[in-house]
Protein backbone atom coordinates (compact mmCIF):
# COMPACT_ATOMS: atom_id res chain seq x y z
CA UNK A 1 0.00 0.00 0.00
CA UNK A 2 1.47 3.33 -1.09
CA UNK A 3 1.94 5.46 2.34
CA UNK A 4 -0.16 8.83 2.08
CA UNK A 5 0.11 11.89 3.90
CA UNK A 6 -2.99 12.12 6.53
CA UNK A 7 -4.03 15.14 8.73
CA UNK A 8 -5.37 14.47 11.55
CA UNK A 9 -7.69 16.93 12.96
CA UNK A 10 -8.45 16.61 16.98
CA UNK A 11 -11.31 17.98 18.73
CA UNK A 12 -12.70 18.72 22.24
CA UNK A 13 -13.91 15.10 23.53
CA UNK A 14 -13.00 12.07 25.78
CA UNK A 15 -12.81 10.28 22.67
CA UNK A 16 -9.58 12.10 21.67
CA UNK A 17 -7.84 9.60 23.90
CA UNK A 18 -8.60 6.75 21.14
CA UNK A 19 -6.78 9.27 18.80
CA UNK A 20 -3.34 8.64 20.02
CA UNK A 21 -4.02 4.73 18.80
CA UNK A 22 -4.76 5.60 15.43
CA UNK A 23 -1.72 7.94 14.78
CA UNK A 24 0.18 4.41 15.77
CA UNK A 25 -1.66 2.40 13.71
CA UNK A 26 -0.95 4.76 10.68
CA UNK A 27 2.79 5.18 10.99
CA UNK A 28 2.46 1.18 11.82
CA UNK A 29 1.32 1.16 7.96
CA UNK A 30 3.71 3.53 6.68
CA UNK A 31 1.66 6.74 6.23
CA UNK A 32 3.02 10.27 7.16
CA UNK A 33 0.80 11.70 10.14
CA UNK A 34 0.71 15.17 11.33
CA UNK A 35 -1.60 16.26 14.30
CA UNK A 36 -3.74 20.19 14.10
CA UNK A 37 -5.77 19.59 17.61
CA UNK A 38 -8.14 22.42 19.12
CA UNK A 39 -7.76 24.55 21.95
CA UNK A 40 -10.65 22.13 23.49
CA UNK A 41 -8.55 18.93 22.54
CA UNK A 42 -6.11 20.67 24.41
CA UNK A 43 -8.26 20.17 27.47
CA UNK A 44 -8.47 16.17 26.76
CA UNK A 45 -4.86 15.19 25.46
CA UNK A 46 -1.61 16.53 25.51
CA UNK A 47 0.36 17.78 22.42
CA UNK A 48 3.67 15.74 23.85
CA UNK A 49 1.56 12.68 23.13
CA UNK A 50 1.29 13.07 19.27
CA UNK A 51 4.61 14.19 18.56
CA UNK A 52 5.86 11.08 20.17
CA UNK A 53 3.63 8.96 18.00
CA UNK A 54 3.68 11.49 14.97
CA UNK A 55 7.49 12.39 14.40
CA UNK A 56 5.92 15.47 13.52
CA UNK A 57 5.03 18.90 15.63
CA UNK A 58 1.82 19.48 16.79
CA UNK A 59 -0.21 22.75 15.29
CA UNK A 60 -2.88 24.01 17.55
CA UNK A 61 -3.14 27.69 16.79
CA UNK A 62 -4.07 29.65 13.59
CA UNK A 63 -1.98 32.73 14.51
CA UNK A 64 1.34 31.26 15.55
CA UNK A 65 3.66 33.78 14.19
CA UNK A 66 6.74 31.29 13.67
CA UNK A 67 4.45 28.63 11.61
CA UNK A 68 2.32 31.51 9.78
CA UNK A 69 5.40 33.20 8.57
CA UNK A 70 5.56 30.98 5.58
CA UNK A 71 1.60 30.34 5.64
CA UNK A 72 1.35 27.58 7.58
CA UNK A 73 -2.13 27.13 7.43
CA UNK A 74 -1.62 26.42 3.59
CA UNK A 75 0.97 24.73 3.77
CA UNK A 76 -1.09 21.97 5.82
CA UNK A 77 -4.07 22.07 3.38
CA UNK A 78 -1.79 21.30 0.10
CA UNK A 79 0.40 18.71 1.99
CA UNK A 80 -2.24 16.40 2.96
CA UNK A 81 -4.01 13.73 1.00
CA UNK A 82 -6.38 13.17 3.10
CA UNK A 83 -8.18 14.58 5.95
CA UNK A 84 -8.87 13.41 9.04
CA UNK A 85 -10.95 14.73 11.60
CA UNK A 86 -11.15 12.01 15.04
CA UNK A 87 -13.01 12.47 17.09
CA UNK A 88 -15.35 15.61 15.57
CA UNK A 89 -17.51 17.19 18.14
CA UNK A 90 -20.52 18.52 17.88
CA UNK A 91 -19.58 22.25 17.62
CA UNK A 92 -16.58 21.85 14.90
CA UNK A 93 -19.26 19.73 13.11
CA UNK A 94 -21.13 23.16 13.45
CA UNK A 95 -18.47 25.39 12.47
CA UNK A 96 -17.37 22.68 9.25
CA UNK A 97 -21.34 22.91 8.06
CA UNK A 98 -21.35 26.50 8.16
CA UNK A 99 -17.75 27.29 6.23
CA UNK A 100 -16.78 29.07 8.93
CA UNK A 101 -12.77 29.77 9.62
CA UNK A 102 -12.24 30.50 12.91
CA UNK A 103 -9.24 28.18 14.00
CA UNK A 104 -6.44 26.30 12.65
CA UNK A 105 -8.70 22.95 12.09
CA UNK A 106 -11.43 25.07 10.25
CA UNK A 107 -9.15 27.27 8.09
CA UNK A 108 -7.25 24.13 6.67
CA UNK A 109 -10.33 22.54 6.03
CA UNK A 110 -11.73 25.58 4.22
CA UNK A 111 -8.39 25.76 2.58
CA UNK A 112 -7.58 22.10 1.40
CA UNK A 113 -8.84 19.87 -1.61
CA UNK A 114 -7.91 16.53 -0.21
CA UNK A 115 -10.74 14.46 0.78
CA UNK A 116 -11.97 15.12 4.48
CA UNK A 117 -13.40 12.37 6.44
CA UNK A 118 -15.26 13.86 9.45
CA UNK A 119 -16.06 10.94 12.34
CA UNK A 120 -18.54 12.13 15.11
CA UNK A 121 -17.97 11.70 18.73
CA UNK A 122 -20.40 13.31 21.19
CA UNK A 123 -23.34 12.37 24.09
CA UNK A 124 -26.07 10.27 22.33
CA UNK A 125 -28.69 13.09 22.74
CA UNK A 126 -26.35 15.54 21.13
CA UNK A 127 -26.42 13.49 18.36
CA UNK A 128 -30.06 12.88 18.02
CA UNK A 129 -30.56 16.80 18.46
CA UNK A 130 -32.51 18.26 15.27
CA UNK A 131 -29.55 20.76 15.14
CA UNK A 132 -26.65 18.80 15.02
CA UNK A 133 -28.55 16.59 12.48
CA UNK A 134 -29.25 19.47 10.44
CA UNK A 135 -25.39 20.09 10.13
CA UNK A 136 -25.18 16.70 9.24
CA UNK A 137 -27.36 16.52 6.49
CA UNK A 138 -25.09 19.76 5.09
CA UNK A 139 -22.04 17.56 5.78
CA UNK A 140 -23.88 14.71 3.95
CA UNK A 141 -24.21 16.97 0.66
CA UNK A 142 -20.46 17.81 0.16
CA UNK A 143 -18.99 16.15 -2.16
CA UNK A 144 -15.85 16.98 -0.61
CA UNK A 145 -16.70 15.44 2.68
CA UNK A 146 -17.06 12.19 4.27
CA UNK A 147 -18.75 11.14 7.43
CA UNK A 148 -17.73 7.98 9.20
CA UNK A 149 -19.58 6.78 12.04
CA UNK A 150 -20.47 7.31 15.14
CA UNK A 151 -20.62 3.93 16.54
CA UNK A 152 -23.50 3.40 19.34
CA UNK A 153 -23.07 1.76 22.53
CA UNK A 154 -22.04 2.73 26.29
CA UNK A 155 -20.44 6.44 26.64
CA UNK A 156 -18.51 8.26 29.11
CA UNK A 157 -21.68 9.71 30.52
CA UNK A 158 -23.50 5.99 31.56
CA UNK A 159 -25.48 7.09 28.83
CA UNK A 160 -25.55 3.95 25.74
CA UNK A 161 -27.18 5.12 22.16
CA UNK A 162 -25.53 6.21 18.78
CA UNK A 163 -22.88 8.94 19.33
CA UNK A 164 -19.33 6.79 20.05
CA UNK A 165 -16.34 7.48 18.04
CA UNK A 166 -15.48 4.53 15.89
CA UNK A 167 -12.72 2.56 16.79
CA UNK A 168 -8.87 3.44 16.13
CA UNK A 169 -8.58 -0.16 14.10
CA UNK A 170 -11.84 0.61 11.67
CA UNK A 171 -10.77 3.97 11.14
CA UNK A 172 -7.30 2.88 10.26
CA UNK A 173 -9.34 0.09 7.73
CA UNK A 174 -11.56 3.30 5.89
CA UNK A 175 -8.40 5.12 5.64
CA UNK A 176 -6.27 2.30 3.91
CA UNK A 177 -9.54 1.73 1.53
CA UNK A 178 -9.50 5.49 0.60
CA UNK A 179 -11.50 8.31 1.44
CA UNK A 180 -14.73 7.32 -0.44
CA UNK A 181 -14.60 3.93 1.94
CA UNK A 182 -14.16 1.87 -1.32
CA UNK A 183 -10.77 1.11 -2.90
CA UNK A 184 -10.50 2.78 -5.86
CA UNK A 185 -10.44 -0.12 -8.74
CA UNK A 186 -11.92 -2.93 -6.61
CA UNK A 187 -14.38 -3.48 -9.00
CA UNK A 188 -12.57 -3.08 -12.24
CA UNK A 189 -13.90 -5.10 -14.71
CA UNK A 190 -17.35 -5.44 -13.04
CA UNK A 191 -20.77 -5.11 -14.49
CA UNK A 192 -23.41 -4.09 -11.82
CA UNK A 193 -27.40 -4.34 -12.02
CA UNK A 194 -28.79 -2.04 -9.53
CA UNK A 195 -32.45 -1.81 -9.16
CA UNK A 196 -33.27 1.97 -6.86
CA UNK A 197 -36.37 3.48 -5.87
CA UNK A 198 -40.36 2.46 -6.02
CA UNK A 199 -42.40 1.36 -8.19
CA UNK A 200 -45.99 2.82 -9.06
CA UNK A 201 -48.95 0.24 -9.34
CA UNK A 202 -52.01 2.37 -11.60
CA UNK A 203 -55.41 1.57 -9.86
CA UNK A 204 -57.01 4.51 -12.56
CA UNK A 205 -55.22 7.39 -14.95
CA UNK A 206 -54.86 9.34 -11.79
CA UNK A 207 -54.43 7.13 -9.01
CA UNK A 208 -51.61 4.72 -7.88
CA UNK A 209 -50.15 1.72 -5.01
CA UNK A 210 -46.40 2.83 -4.40
CA UNK A 211 -44.18 3.77 -1.08
CA UNK A 212 -41.59 6.28 0.22
CA UNK A 213 -38.76 4.59 -1.45
CA UNK A 214 -36.56 7.84 -2.61
CA UNK A 215 -33.70 5.98 -4.21
CA UNK A 216 -31.17 7.64 -2.47
CA UNK A 217 -29.41 4.26 -1.11
CA UNK A 218 -29.48 2.69 -4.22
CA UNK A 219 -28.05 5.70 -6.27
CA UNK A 220 -25.56 6.50 -4.14
CA UNK A 221 -23.98 2.58 -3.98
CA UNK A 222 -24.70 3.07 -7.52
CA UNK A 223 -22.08 5.94 -7.24
CA UNK A 224 -19.56 3.94 -5.17
CA UNK A 225 -19.53 1.43 -7.26
CA UNK A 226 -18.76 3.44 -10.29
CA UNK A 227 -16.09 5.17 -8.26
CA UNK A 228 -14.68 1.75 -7.60
CA UNK A 229 -14.26 0.98 -11.07
CA UNK A 230 -17.58 -0.83 -12.39
CA UNK A 231 -19.70 -0.03 -15.14
CA UNK A 232 -23.34 0.42 -13.53
CA UNK A 233 -26.69 -0.13 -15.13
CA UNK A 234 -29.35 1.01 -12.56
CA UNK A 235 -33.15 0.44 -12.95
CA UNK A 236 -34.67 3.18 -11.37
CA UNK A 237 -38.98 3.75 -10.06
CA UNK A 238 -40.15 7.43 -10.47
CA UNK A 239 -37.44 9.45 -8.45
CA UNK A 240 -36.38 12.86 -8.04
CA UNK A 241 -32.81 12.39 -8.36
CA UNK A 242 -29.95 13.17 -11.20
CA UNK A 243 -27.67 10.35 -12.18
CA UNK A 244 -24.36 9.59 -10.43
CA UNK A 245 -21.17 10.06 -12.84
CA UNK A 246 -20.33 7.05 -14.73
CA UNK A 247 -23.62 5.17 -14.38
CA UNK A 248 -26.36 4.21 -17.10
CA UNK A 249 -30.04 4.63 -15.57
CA UNK A 250 -33.01 3.14 -17.11
CA UNK A 251 -36.23 4.28 -16.22
CA UNK A 252 -39.28 1.88 -15.14
CA UNK A 253 -42.49 2.64 -13.62
CA UNK A 254 -44.07 -0.60 -12.39
CA UNK A 255 -43.27 -3.85 -10.73
CA UNK A 256 -43.64 -5.87 -14.04
CA UNK A 257 -41.45 -3.59 -15.82
CA UNK A 258 -39.04 -3.75 -13.13
CA UNK A 259 -38.97 -7.21 -13.58
CA UNK A 260 -38.37 -7.52 -17.75
CA UNK A 261 -35.66 -4.63 -17.53
CA UNK A 262 -33.54 -6.10 -14.78
CA UNK A 263 -33.89 -9.82 -16.94
CA UNK A 264 -32.37 -7.67 -20.14
CA UNK A 265 -30.04 -6.15 -18.26
CA UNK A 266 -28.61 -9.49 -16.33
CA UNK A 267 -28.84 -11.23 -19.68
CA UNK A 268 -26.87 -8.48 -21.21
CA UNK A 269 -23.68 -9.61 -18.68
CA UNK A 270 -23.87 -9.24 -14.99
CA UNK A 271 -21.53 -9.92 -12.05
CA UNK A 272 -23.51 -8.67 -8.92
CA UNK A 273 -27.05 -7.81 -8.71
CA UNK A 274 -28.10 -5.61 -6.18
CA UNK A 275 -32.06 -4.74 -5.29
CA UNK A 276 -32.72 -1.63 -3.55
CA UNK A 277 -35.65 -1.11 -4.96
CA UNK A 278 -38.73 -0.99 -3.00
CA UNK A 279 -40.82 -3.15 -5.40
CA UNK A 280 -45.07 -3.03 -4.44
CA UNK A 281 -45.85 -6.73 -3.52
CA UNK A 282 -49.44 -6.69 -5.07
CA UNK A 283 -51.10 -4.30 -7.90
CA UNK A 284 -54.75 -3.70 -8.35
CA UNK A 285 -56.08 -6.61 -10.41
CA UNK A 286 -57.54 -4.51 -12.90
CA UNK A 287 -57.03 -0.23 -13.84
CA UNK A 288 -59.74 1.26 -14.48
CA UNK A 289 -59.53 3.21 -18.28
CA UNK A 290 -61.22 6.84 -16.71
CA UNK A 291 -60.89 8.04 -13.39
CA UNK A 292 -62.84 6.24 -10.66
CA UNK A 293 -65.43 8.94 -8.96
CA UNK A 294 -65.96 9.65 -5.73
CA UNK A 295 -69.60 8.26 -5.53
CA UNK A 296 -69.90 5.49 -2.39
CA UNK A 297 -68.63 6.09 1.37
CA UNK A 298 -66.42 2.80 0.69
CA UNK A 299 -64.38 1.17 -1.99
CA UNK A 300 -62.88 -2.26 -2.74
CA UNK A 301 -59.71 -2.65 -4.27
CA UNK A 302 -58.97 -6.16 -5.51
CA UNK A 303 -54.97 -6.34 -5.45
CA UNK A 304 -52.83 -9.46 -6.74
CA UNK A 305 -49.69 -10.70 -6.52
CA UNK A 306 -46.71 -8.83 -8.40
CA UNK A 307 -43.68 -10.99 -9.68
CA UNK A 308 -40.81 -11.15 -7.42
CA UNK A 309 -37.84 -9.77 -8.87
CA UNK A 310 -35.20 -10.36 -6.97
CA UNK A 311 -35.88 -13.98 -6.04
CA UNK A 312 -36.31 -14.36 -10.27
CA UNK A 313 -32.60 -12.80 -10.33
CA UNK A 314 -31.32 -14.85 -7.63
CA UNK A 315 -32.90 -18.16 -9.18
CA UNK A 316 -31.47 -18.05 -12.76
CA UNK A 317 -29.35 -20.49 -14.17
CA UNK A 318 -27.04 -17.80 -14.61
CA UNK A 319 -27.46 -16.03 -11.22
CA UNK A 320 -24.79 -13.36 -10.70
CA UNK A 321 -23.44 -13.00 -6.77
CA UNK A 322 -27.16 -11.38 -5.29
CA UNK A 323 -27.77 -8.78 -2.62
CA UNK A 324 -31.29 -8.17 -1.63
CA UNK A 325 -32.85 -5.12 0.78
CA UNK A 326 -34.64 -5.97 3.70
CA UNK A 327 -36.70 -2.48 5.06
CA UNK A 328 -38.36 -3.64 8.18
CA UNK A 329 -40.24 -2.45 11.33
CA UNK A 330 -39.73 -5.49 13.68
CA UNK A 331 -37.53 -8.04 14.12
CA UNK A 332 -35.50 -6.97 11.43
CA UNK A 333 -32.47 -9.62 11.64
CA UNK A 334 -35.26 -12.68 11.67
CA UNK A 335 -37.03 -11.84 8.73
CA UNK A 336 -34.41 -10.50 6.92
CA UNK A 337 -32.22 -13.92 7.57
CA UNK A 338 -35.47 -15.76 6.53
CA UNK A 339 -35.60 -13.77 3.34
CA UNK A 340 -31.95 -14.05 2.22
CA UNK A 341 -32.51 -17.91 2.71
CA UNK A 342 -36.18 -18.46 1.38
CA UNK A 343 -34.62 -16.13 -1.68
CA UNK A 344 -31.25 -17.76 -1.93
CA UNK A 345 -29.38 -14.55 -1.80
CA UNK A 346 -26.00 -14.67 -1.12
CA UNK A 347 -26.24 -11.14 0.86
CA UNK A 348 -28.87 -9.48 2.16
CA UNK A 349 -28.89 -5.78 3.67
CA UNK A 350 -31.38 -5.28 6.42
CA UNK A 351 -32.60 -1.54 8.04
CA UNK A 352 -35.49 -0.88 10.53
CA UNK A 353 -37.48 1.76 8.61
CA UNK A 354 -39.20 2.64 12.17
CA UNK A 355 -35.95 4.42 13.53
CA UNK A 356 -36.48 8.58 13.07
CA UNK A 357 -34.45 10.30 10.49
CA UNK A 358 -32.99 7.05 9.13
CA UNK A 359 -34.24 5.04 5.97
CA UNK A 360 -36.96 6.35 3.75
CA UNK A 361 -36.55 9.50 2.30
CA UNK A 362 -33.60 10.74 4.58
CA UNK A 363 -29.88 11.18 4.10
CA UNK A 364 -28.46 9.28 6.43
CA UNK A 365 -29.17 5.31 7.37
CA UNK A 366 -27.94 2.43 9.90
CA UNK A 367 -27.79 -0.82 8.31
CA UNK A 368 -26.53 -4.48 9.45
CA UNK A 369 -25.45 -6.89 6.44
CA UNK A 370 -25.94 -10.38 6.84
CA UNK A 371 -24.39 -13.44 4.31
CA UNK A 372 -24.55 -17.10 4.94
CA UNK A 373 -21.46 -16.82 7.86
CA UNK A 374 -21.92 -13.90 9.60
CA UNK A 375 -22.95 -10.40 9.79
CA UNK A 376 -21.44 -6.76 9.85
CA UNK A 377 -23.49 -3.52 11.37
CA UNK A 378 -22.77 -0.34 9.21
CA UNK A 379 -23.86 3.53 10.68
CA UNK A 380 -25.42 5.04 11.56
CA UNK A 381 -24.45 7.04 8.90
CA UNK A 382 -24.98 9.13 5.66
CA UNK A 383 -26.25 7.15 2.66
CA UNK A 384 -23.43 7.95 0.67
CA UNK A 385 -20.92 6.60 3.18
CA UNK A 386 -23.21 3.64 3.96
CA UNK A 387 -22.85 3.19 0.40
CA UNK A 388 -18.95 3.00 0.01
CA UNK A 389 -18.96 0.72 2.82
CA UNK A 390 -21.13 -1.82 1.44
CA UNK A 391 -19.51 -1.57 -1.97
CA UNK A 392 -16.13 -2.72 -0.35
CA UNK A 393 -18.22 -5.49 1.66
CA UNK A 394 -20.15 -6.71 -1.26
CA UNK A 395 -16.69 -6.30 -3.79
CA UNK A 396 -14.81 -8.71 -0.97
CA UNK A 397 -17.47 -11.71 -0.83
CA UNK A 398 -18.06 -11.49 -4.58
CA UNK A 399 -14.79 -12.20 -5.19
CA UNK A 400 -14.63 -15.13 -2.31
CA UNK A 401 -17.85 -17.05 -4.77
CA UNK A 402 -15.95 -16.31 -7.84
CA UNK A 403 -12.90 -18.10 -6.90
Amino acid sequence: MAARKILLGITGGIAAYKSAELVRLLKKSGHDVRVVMTRGAEAFVTQLTFQALSGEPVRTSLLDPEAEAGMGHIELAKWADQVVVAPASADFIARLAQGMADDLLTTVCCATEAPIAVVPAMNQAMWSNHRTQRNMTLLAEDPQISVWGPDQGEQACGDTGPGRMLEPEALAHLIRQGSSGAAEGVLTGQRLVITAGPTREPIDPVRYISNHSSGKMGYAIAGAAARAGARVIVISGPVNLDAPDGVEVRPVVTADDMLRESERAVSEGCDVFIATAAVADYRPESCAGDKIKKTRDAMSLALVRNPDTLATIAARPDAPFTVGFAAETTEVARYATDKMQRKKLNMIVANDVSTPGLGFNSDHNAVTVFWPEGQQAIGPDSKHSIAAQLVALIAEHSKKVGN
